[in-house]
């Protein structure tokens, strides 16, 4: 039985760096930030993208992409959106393949939306496949495709604030593609009506989450056909990452073993919730990875929303007492501040094709992500700015004094 627990002690604000500072303009950036965020949606992309287009699958120059989809999302009024922005009672799942254009009419990292429906293959994303499972498929199915990939590793990824499932699904979609590692993609998606005035909707949406995912994990972590798991999640999902994790640790007496690695994108997490989580893992937690950006104006907006809580996405691990508390808890760190990005909120930079493919690609091969040698970080930061400055700190960099160092971990090539 899960042990109950007192409220999260709020501690003493840390000081940390933020775009939007001072209150006056902090209010006025804020008003920009929303603005910006809503813009994604100004575009009219039309409803039914995932009805599948079977052709697709064979069209020359196009990849594909196999996933199963646990959501605890309702399911849709239509098979052509398949899943909602509702709250559904328990965890649904979907087997899900999507075409993805050639690599000649994209760059990595980004989505291509149809413009209208049907989509075309040949410059879109479009669904190849997507059917609901019972659960009881559910264990078939990972041991079938689980044939195809060597290494018996899964990348459990759960995504942010405002996604449609489709935004959840294409973006994760895109992920998998460009990391182009042998792993079984899961997308656990939870309830988000996708529109930017429904933050709290979607906050608590997440929370509420907790028990599906945790139920999701476990559940992979037992399958004797997987062997290694990396959990990603971006954003707002990091809050549900945290609690689904800290549940198992109190549950179990411990994080399930298969659960390896843990990536936190931008997490729009409050420092004290963070701290509290990490406490119930204990010592046996997975490892854990912290991608930063301190000119995320995403996550500055969302400070002014907690009332200026600092967001642990954005604090700056070179300062303390950052610098010392990462340390301690033994969490590697990127440092994305100075890479450059599509995103006017520069909230989306771990999704650029370059450098979520090192990441994912380190850790679904059983690597830790630094290990203190500065040809790893520079790697990055040629891979992703084209400038190798890592070790000076001027571009992407790994942050030295917090990496973790795993003497299992194999030298880099």
């Amino acid at each position: 039985m899960l042990r109950g627990r007192g409220p999260i002690e709020v501690g003493t604000t840390m000081p940390g760096r933020s775009p939007l500072s001072s209150s006056r303009n902090g209010k006025a950036a804020f008003a920009v930030a929303l603005t910006l965020l809503a813009l994604p949606g100004c575009a009219e992309r039309p409803l039914g993208v995932l009805l599948p287009i079977a052709e697709a699958g064979s069209l020359a120059g196009t990849s594909r992409v196999e996933m199963l989809v646990a959501t605890t999302r309702k399911a849709a009024a239509t098979r052509a959106e398949l899943f909602s922005g509702e709250r559904g009672t328990d965890v649904s799942f979907a087997d899900l393949t999507i075409s993805i254009p050639p690599d000649s009419v994209r760059r990595p990292g980004t989505v291509q939306w149809p413009s209208t429906l049907p989509g075309n293959p040949a410059t879109d994303f479009v669904a190849v496949r997507a059917d609901p499972l019972d659960r009881k498929q559910v264990g078939p199915w990972i041991g079938r495709k689980m044939k195809t990939v060597g290494k018996r590793n899964v990348v459990v990824f759960v995504h942010g604030f405002n996604n449609r499932f489709e935004d959840a699904v294409f973006r994760f979609a895109q992920i998998v593609h460009d990391v182009r590692a042998d792993v079984l993609p899961v997308l656990f998606t939870w309830p988000s009506r996708g529109s930017v005035v429904a933050y709290g909707y979607d906050r608590e949406s997440a929370t509420l989450s907790r028990n599906g995912l945790e139920t999701t994990l476990r559940e992979l972590a037992k399958d004797p056909n997987v062997a290694d798991i990396t959990l990603m999640a971006h954003s707002m999902g990091n809050v549900l990452a945290f609690e689904a994790l800290r549940q198992m640790a109190i549950r179990d007496g411990r994080v399930a073993p298969k659960i390896r690695n843990v990536i936190l994108a931008a997490p729009d997490v409050d420092l004290d919730l963070a701290r509290e989580a990490l406490d119930d893992m204990g010592k046996d937690r997975p490892k854990f990875t912290l991608l930063v950006s301190t000119d995320d104006d995403a996550l500055a907006a969302s400070r002014l929303v907690w009332g200026d809580s600092i967001r642990l996405g954005a604090i700056d691990p070179t300062v303390e007492p950052y610098r010392s508390e990462l340390a301690r808890n033994k969490i590697g760190v990127l440092d994305l501040s100075t890479a450059q990005s599509d995103d006017p909120l520069n909230h989306g930079k771990f999704a650029s094709g370059e450098v979520i493919g090192m990441i994912s690609k380190r850790l679904a091969e059983g690597q830790v992500m630094s290990d203190g040698r500065i040809s790893i970080g520079d790697r990055i930061v040629q891979t992703a700015t084209g400038v190798a400055t890592a070790a000076s700190g001027a571009a992407l960099a790994v942050a030295a004094p917090v990496a973790l160092v795993d003497p299992q971990a194999r030298p880099s090539r």
